[in-house]
C-alpha cells in the first residue's frame, strides 16, 4: 500500500484529475475500476472519483508498486538539458509569461521529442529550483495558451497547480484578451469584426469558415485595427475573442487578406516574393500583448495589466 499525504499543487482538484496525473499512463477505466473496487480510498474511506482534495488529505492506493511505476512517465526524462531559445518577458512566484521564437514547438507532438518549449520551460524552472519533480506528486508546470509551431510571442505559463486553474479559467471566459502583429496581404484602411462558424478538418489539421452553422461547426470572432498600410500589404493589430486553431489565419484568408508567409492559407505567389526578398520561410504572425482583466482572486496583482512583445524585426523591413 502506498499512502500519499496531498500537497498545494495536488490540492482543489478532484481525486480523478489527481490519480490520472500521477499515474498518467494507466487508461481511465483503470483508475474507474480501481475506485469502485475500493483500492484506492480517500482519507481511509471509499472514494468516489469526485472528491475535491485539500491540503493535508491522504490516499490510499493499494496498488502493488510495480503497478505504479508501470503506470508513471518519468518526468525527469523532461528534464535533459535543452538550450533555452524563449525570451522571459515577465515572471513572478506564480507565472512566466515567455516570447516562444517562430519555429519552436509548444508541446510534444509525439512521445522521443525533448526540444519544445514546455521542455526549455521545465528544465529552467527545474535550474531555478523552482521545479523540484521528486517533490511533486504528478504536477508539472503547464502552458496556458498555445501557439503554432511557426507563430512567434507570448505564451503564458503556470507554475503551481491554483495559477494554471485561475488562467485557464480566465482564458475560458475569454477574459484575457491577446492580441496579434501580423502582415497580411492587401490594404486595409478600417477597423474590421470578423464573425462566422469554424469546422475543422482533422485528416488535413485545417480549417475554413463558413457563414451558416453545422452540427459540427462553431461560433469563431476575430477584430482588427490596421497599425500601419504598405505598398502592397498592411500591419495589422488582431484580437482573439474566440480561439480556434489556426483562427486569425484562416479568418484573414477568407477575406482575401491573407497573412504573408502562411504556407497553409496563404496566397503563394506571395509568399514566393516574400522568400525571395526577405528570407520568409513562415507565417508573419506574432502574439504581442496580453491584457489581464480586473480581478481579485489568486492573481490579484496582475489586475488590467499589459504584458507586450515587439514583432521580430523583419515585420518593420517589410512594411516600411
Amino acid at each position: 500500500m502506498r499512502e500519499l499525504i496531498i500537497q498545494g499543487n495536488d490540492a482543489n482538484q478532484r481525486i480523478d484529475k489527481f490519480l490520472m496525473k500521477y499515474i498518467n499512463q494507466a487508461p481511465k477505466g483503470f483508475i474507474y475500476k480501481m475506485l469502485r473496487k475500493k483500492r484506492i480510498k480517500y482519507n481511509n474511506k471509499k472514494a468516489q472519483g469526485n472528491e475535491i482534495l485539500q491540503v493535508g488529505d491522504k490516499i490510499q492506493l493499494y496498488l502493488s508498486d510495480e503497478t505504479i511505476i508501470q503506470f508513471q512517465q518519468n518526468t525527469l526524462l523532461q528534464l535533459s538539458p535543452v538550450p533555452k531559445t524563449f525570451q522571459v518577458i515577465y515572471e513572478d512566484k506564480n507565472i512566466l509569461v515567455c516570447n516562444k521564437p517562430s519555429g519552436l514547438l509548444t508541446h510534444p507532438d509525439h512521445p522521443n521529442q525533448t526540444n519544445t518549449l514546455l521542455h526549455q520551460v521545465i528544465y529552467y524552472l527545474y535550474q531555478k529550483q523552482e521545479y523540484i519533480p521528486e517533490k511533486e506528486q504528478g504536477f508539472v508546470p503547464g502552458v496556458c495558451n498555445r501557439l503554432d509551431r511557426n507563430t512567434s510571442g507570448l505564451i503564458i505559463i503556470g507554475k503551481n497547480l491554483l495559477t494554471l486553474q485561475e488562467i485557464n479559467a480566465l482564458l475560458k471566459q475569454q477574459k484575457i484578451h491577446r492580441y496579434y502583429m501580423a502582415i497580411v496581404k492587401g490594404k486595409l484602411y478600417h477597423d474590421g469584426k470578423l464573425t462566422g462558424f469554424y469546422s475543422k478538418n482533422r485528416n488535413q489539421n485545417k480549417g475554413q469558415v463558413y457563414l451558416k452553422p453545422s452540427k459540427k461547426s462553431k461560433p469563431i470572432e476575430t477584430l482588427y485595427h490596421p497599425l500601419q498600410v504598405g505598398a502592397d500589404c498592411t500591419l495589422l493589430e488582431v484580437q482573439l475573442v474566440t480561439g480556434r486553431t489556426h483562427q486569425i489565419r484562416v479568418h484573414l484568408s477568407s477575406i482575401d487578406h491573407p497573412i504573408g508567409g502562411d504556407p497553409k492559407y496563404g496566397d503563394q505567389q506571395w509568399n514566393q516574393y516574400l522568400y525571395q526578398q526577405y528570407k520568409v520561410s513562415n507565417q508573419l504572425l506574432h502574439a504581442y500583448k496580453i491584457k489581464f482583466p480586473s480581478t481579485s482572486g489568486h492573481l490579484y496583482y496582475l489586475s488590467e495589466k499589459e504584458i507586450v512583445s515587439s514583432p521580430p524585426t523583419i515585420f518593420q523591413q517589410i512594411i516600411s
